[in-house]
C-alpha cells in the first residue's frame, strides 16, 4: 500500500515556474514507478511524467518535454515534477501516481493522491 499527497500547486504567470512535490509513504516506494498526470474539467487524465523505481530512468511527454522534469529521492521519499516555461495550457489539477509497471497510461497505476491545481495566468 502507498499513500501519496501532493504539494506545491498554485498560480503563476506565463513563463514562470512551480516545483510539485508529492510526498509518499508505504514500504515498497522504492521498488514502484512512479508518474505524474494532469486533467482539465471534461478530458481525459492526462501522462506527464514518469520515473523508474531507481531513478536511472525517465519519461517525459512531447508537450512538457524540455520544460518539465520529473525526479525522485527515495531516502525522504519524495517524488517531484520541476515545471518551467509554463504556458497557460499546462493549466489543469496535477496528480501524483505510483504502479508496478512503468507506464504512460494511467489505468496501469495503483495509487494516487488527490491532486494539486496548476493554474497558469497569459
Amino acid at each position: 500500500q502507498v499513500q501519496l499527497v501532493e504539494s506545491g500547486g498554485g498560480l503563476v504567470q506565463a513563463g514562470g515556474s512551480l516545483r510539485l512535490s508529492c510526498a509518499a509513504s508505504g514500504r515498497t516506494f522504492s521498488s514502484i514507478s512512479m508518474g505524474w498526470f494532469r486533467q482539465v474539467p471534461g478530458k481525459e487524465r492526462e501522462f506527464v511524467a514518469r520515473i523508474s523505481w531507481s531513478g536511472r530512468s525517465a519519461v517525459h511527454a512531447d508537450s512538457v518535454k524540455g520544460r518539465f522534469t520529473i525526479s525522485r529521492d527515495n531516502a525522504k521519499p519524495m517524488v517531484y515534477l520541476q515545471m518551467n516555461s509554463l504556458k497557460p495550457e499546462d493549466t489543469a489539477v496535477y496528480y501524483c501516481a505510483a504502479g508496478y509497471a512503468a507506464a504512460v497510461v494511467a489505468a496501469q497505476y495503483d495509487y494516487w493522491g488527490q491532486g494539486t491545481q496548476v493554474t497558469v495566468s497569459s
